[in-house]
């Protein structure tokens, strides 16, 4: 039996258990207007709420080293997008990554608060059984 517990994932990847409680509930959203307003950029096509990963990456290869602090603010919501789309919690179908997590990135130092090992701990649970 493999057991992962919130101390597990405090300690191996650094991610904070105590703060405020991620929720997944958004009402009715203007998907486009938010990426535009977060990233930059609108994507192609949105299905409910969910971006591919291959747009994100494609999008936001690369951040030039000489662009502000406020060009680079974009690439960095799309990176750690991308990780938790990626690695943390990862949609069903490998590809898609759903923008309610874009709306935990609107500002740093709140994301920074949130219990995201508790987040990753919920979604991981029920995939492992």
């Amino acid at each position: 039996e493999c057991t992962i517990t919130l101390e597990d994932l405090q300690l191996q990847l650094r991610l904070p258990v105590d703060g405020s409680a991620l929720t997944e509930s958004v009402q009715s959203v203007d998907w486009g207007a938010v990426c535009y307003d977060l990233l930059g950029v609108v994507p192609d096509n949105i299905y409910g709420g969910r971006i591919e990963m291959d747009w994100l990456r494609d999008t936001f290869s690369e951040s030039g080293n000489d662009s502000s602090e406020v060009e680079r603010i974009p690439y960095a919501r799309a990176y750690i997008l991308e990780m938790i789309g990626g690695y943390l919690m990862p949609d069903l179908s490998q590809n898609l990554i759903h923008l309610r997590w874009l709306l935990k990135l609107v500002d740093f130092r709140v994301a920074g608060e949130f219990s995201w090992g508790s987040a990753v701990l919920a979604t991981l649970y029920p995939e492992m059984y």
